[in-house]
């Protein structure tokens, strides 16, 4: 048997380390593909436990604040209940003092129930005065834009604007039923007057608005907080 030459045994040597060159480079690309695979899995889960983590910090927070305010209300609402100017002024005696805050401020915008109240416990209720007409508009909101029902507590009080016209032989009877509109328990505030005179009686032209606070709904929800979810 021949011996091998020089020159194929080198060859040899150069084909062997090239194949073992080659596992090792196909080797630590698999290892660095696992690895950038991996990192990038990491890192995925530490930003969405982190945006968990701030979504669970903001509860925290608004509950941590909910209890510091819930005994300072509980006792301004014992105190308002107690409240001896508030009883003083109820509508009905057996009312609660704190119905005066909800008469004053109303949480829906009825206007049946301003319209029956201006004829019934306020207008209509100066000896002498005659109302000769009483219309009241649906509710606007602070810039005068009609409002619907959906509006929230967080907008702030919403007005309801009336106009009426009444009549009175005395016009001491007009000043009164001024007087009684501006210590009505609702807030009202009179944005134009015109007073005439005829030949038997004055007659006021008003037009004014009361207000009205929405209801504020308190609910528990819940949050899906999803890993690819866009801010």
């Amino acid at each position: 048997m021949a011996a091998p030459q020089p020159g194929m045994k080198k060859r040899q040597i150069i084909a062997n380390s090239n194949r073992t060159m080659f596992f090792w480079v196909a080797g630590m690309s698999a290892i660095v593909g696992v690895c950038a695979v991996a990192s990038i899995f990491l890192v995925q889960q530490l930003a969405f436990k982190t945006k968990v983590t701030v979504e669970l910090d903001k509860t925290l927070s608004v509950v941590t604040k909910n209890n510091k305010v819930a005994n300072q209300l509980i006792e301004n609402v014992r105190l308002r209940g107690t409240d001896a100017s508030l009883s003083s002024i109820k509508a009905q005696p057996d009312d609660q003092a704190l119905q005066v805050v909800l008469d004053a401020l109303p949480a829906d915008e009825n206007t049946l129930a301003l319209g029956s109240s201006l004829q019934q416990k306020l207008i209509g209720t100066v000896d002498g005065v005659t109302i000769e007409s009483l219309a009241v508009d649906p509710p606007v909101s602070a810039d005068d834009t009609v409002v619907n029902s959906s509006v929230s507590a967080s907008d702030g009080p919403q007005k309801m604007t009336f106009t009426t016209t009444v009549s009175a032989t005395d016009p001491n009877l007009l000043k009164e039923l001024l007087v009684k509109l501006e210590r009505s328990i609702r807030v009202i505030d009179v944005d134009d007057l015109m007073l005439e005179k005829g030949a038997t009686k004055y007659t006021m032209t008003l037009k004014a608005h009361a207000y009205y606070m929405p209801a504020t709904s308190v609910e528990l929800t819940d949050k899906v907080v999803k890993p690819n979810e866009k801010k």
